[in-house]
């Protein structure tokens, strides 16, 4: 069931994404606007439901392996999108973005997060399948199984991991491109996700533990929103 739903959500995105595209090209701030919207939305709602699968056995293995697949499947299918307010960052550093427009994206990028969450909950309210028992009633599922400081420091050293490996994977051919990040996320997960779930995308973040960041707003917005992006600034000023 959470595989079909999953799936689901995959095939409705690509739907509004070319709907979006024919209809809308002569609108561009709209058009960026709504496709950032709709492959954010993919983004939270399946990394949503894989949270859930974390526990499923054998583990780690299948919540890996889904991961993987995952990630290799956003990648072939947003295309032209970064699902993330610090990539987001980069074009507009570089001028090939203005201000505006990165703006536009960014706020396209937090609306889905908050979309993907209100989705999510309504689709875990029904308990089609064995893991939504419960989902709802966990509230502040806290990621951070270690202390700040540290968790800051993973999440700034996974986001400069990540975003270098972006950077220098520009010149690989795309159909390998997607799977080298692929696995690189993976590992990162498998090397982090136990300590601070291995995000460095604040948007993807206020999706999962949005009830954190109300409870304890200073600590998660320094740890998945300032280290993030402090990361991804790093390596804007480096290279």
């Amino acid at each position: 069931s959470s595989l079909l739903l999953m799936s689901g959500v995959v095939v409705a995105v690509g739907l509004c994404r070319r709907l979006t595209r024919r209809r809308l090209r002569s609108h561009p701030r709209l058009f960026a606007f709504l496709v950032e919207m709709f492959s954010t939305f993919q983004i939270c709602a399946c990394t949503s439901e894989l949270s859930l699968l974390g526990n499923v056995e054998p583990k780690p293995h299948t919540a890996l392996t889904l991961t993987y697949g995952f990630t290799v499947l956003h990648g072939l299918t947003l295309a032209g999108s970064t699902c993330n307010p610090c990539g987001t960052l980069q074009p507009m550093w570089g001028g090939g973005t203005s201000a505006r427009m990165g703006g536009l994206k960014i706020a396209a990028q937090f609306v889905a997060a908050v979309l993907a969450r209100v989705f999510m909950h309504f689709v875990w309210s029904l308990e089609m399948a064995e893991p939504h028992f419960g989902a709802l009633s966990q509230g502040c599922s806290s990621p951070m199984q270690t202390t700040e400081m540290q968790a800051f420091c993973i999440e700034l050293l996974f986001s400069v991991v990540f975003q270098l490996a972006v950077l220098r994977a520009e010149s690989v051919n795309p159909k390998y491109r997607v799977h080298l990040i692929a696995l690189l996320i993976t590992m990162l997960v498998y090397a982090g996700g136990n300590l601070t779930g291995a995000i460095f995308n604040p948007a993807l973040a206020f999706s999962l533990h949005a009830d954190c960041f109300y409870d304890r707003f200073l600590s998660y917005s320094l740890v998945y929103w300032v280290a993030p992006s402090l990361g991804k600034f790093l390596i804007l000023y480096v290279f």
